[in-house]
């Protein structure tokens, strides 16, 4: 077989310096018919072998009967259906290179994203656990949202995955925006939309904004698949080196970090994020001057253990309200307590799990009202009179006894009375 260093040799000498044939064939040392193959080929030569055939070729025609009607069919029963009496690699290599034929074109059409239209949402859990408090860690949730045209990215670490902590994480970060797009999209986050239904809160939240709230389909990552794309670069690009001494630590760090992954060339906008924000800002909607209701919120009446519970951590309030109702307001950082329109209570608010939060102030004047109140029963100990036998007097009021004795100290009543 000619080899492809003679096949250029050949078309160089021949073509390039006008050689004859019978002189290219005198210097390479090949007959003068092989000379001329090569001058009439356009390719170099390729060592083709013939092929040797398979074990499969006699089965073929009765695999292809069976994936017509089952594509799906796996390896095991197509083999005991056609009496396959070798090993099942050959049979599977053979189902590997003819079984798409049978299974269909699904084709996926290129999704455009218009500018201000939609911003993509969901809850990543990264899973270094953040202290919270002494000897305890949690996992805790990230909200994460991308606005779909710039590919820009935004994220916060929230306390819970309750309606009112997600949509306060939403509004801190459509605050650092500026802006918010037309759609707000989710999947069935049970806070969210759970019941495939927008939740009243989430609801609520999207008509102050003028934006509307839109929930993926069921069991389908890829109608979202920008955000999961982003979670999955910050469990890769974010987290690796890492260490959290808190919320509020990996919070700091994970605001840091963000302007250089918005800063980063995206490949599918061949572009900036930072810098195609700027392109979709003017198609944003504007905020309105009233900020959303968010945040936990609850009315409560007091009890006498003078505690209110927020997520599943007991705060202090100030005893003097016990027995009255409270409204409680707890947002990503504090907890207050209101009574009347009065603060009675500010704390910060603890991530942990089953943790009591007790200001000084409250638990001193609790003492006080209990010194007060156990002052007031020994006073009434003191006036009540005993029998010998030491059982209390009943103390009766004196127009009882009026009463009881037909006395009847007003007498223009009674004159009255008789006519």
């Amino acid at each position: 077989m000619l080899k492809v260093e003679d096949w250029a040799e050949i078309r160089r000498l021949h073509r390039a310096e006008g050689v004859p044939i019978k002189e290219i064939a005198r210097r390479l040392k090949i007959a003068r018919n092989t000379v001329r193959s090569a001058l009439a080929s356009d390719r170099p030569p390729k060592y083709e072998r013939a092929p040797r055939g398979s074990v499969t070729d006699a089965f073929e025609p009765r695999v292809r009967a069976l994936l017509a009607d089952w594509p799906r069919m796996p390896a095991p029963e197509i083999a005991r259906r056609v009496g396959w009496p070798h090993s099942l690699s050959p049979l599977k290599k053979l189902l590997t290179r003819i079984r798409p034929e049978y299974a269909g074109v699904d084709p996926v059409d290129r999704v455009v994203y218009e500018p201000g239209r939609l911003t993509q949402c969901d809850l990543w859990f990264p899973e270094p656990r953040i202290p919270v408090a002494a000897g305890q860690e949690r996992m805790l949730p990230v909200l994460v949202m991308t606005l779909a045209f710039s590919r820009f990215m935004t994220a916060v670490m929230i306390p819970s995955r309750q309606a009112g902590d997600i949509l306060a994480g939403m509004w801190l970060l459509i605050q650092g925006v500026g802006r918010v797009t037309h759609t707000l999209l989710w999947d069935r986050e049970s806070a969210i939309g759970g019941t495939g239904r927008v939740s009243v809160p989430a609801a609520t939240f999207a008509g102050t904004l003028a934006t509307r709230i839109q929930l993926a389909p069921p069991r389908d990552a890829e109608f979202k698949g920008m955000v999961e794309r982003a979670n999955g670069f910050l469990e890769t690009s974010f987290l690796p080196g890492r260490t959290f001494a808190s919320p509020s630590d990996f919070n700091t760090q994970l605001a840091d970090w963000l302007p250089f992954a918005n800063a980063r060339t995206v490949r599918s906008i061949q572009g900036r994020p930072v810098d195609m924000l700027d392109v979709e800002y003017p198609s944003l909607l504007v905020l309105p001057p009233t900020a959303p209701a968010v945040g936990l919120r609850e009315r409560v009446r007091l009890g006498r253990d003078y505690y209110v519970r927020v997520d599943t951590v007991d705060y202090s309030v100030d005893p003097r309200v016990i027995g009255r109702f409270v409204d409680v307001t707890a947002t990503l950082d504090t907890v207050a307590v209101h009574c009347d329109g009065h603060l009675v209570a500010w704390h910060q608010r603890s991530w942990a799990k089953q943790a009591v939060v007790t200001d000084p102030g409250h638990q001193q004047a609790a003492a006080v009202l209990r010194r007060e109140f156990a002052e007031q029963q020994r006073r009434r100990q003191a006036a009540t009179r005993y029998h010998a036998d030491g059982h209390a007097v009943t103390m009766r009021a004196l127009p009882d006894y009026d009463a009881l004795f037909g006395v009847d100290f007003n007498p223009s009543s009674s004159e009255a009375s008789n006519q």
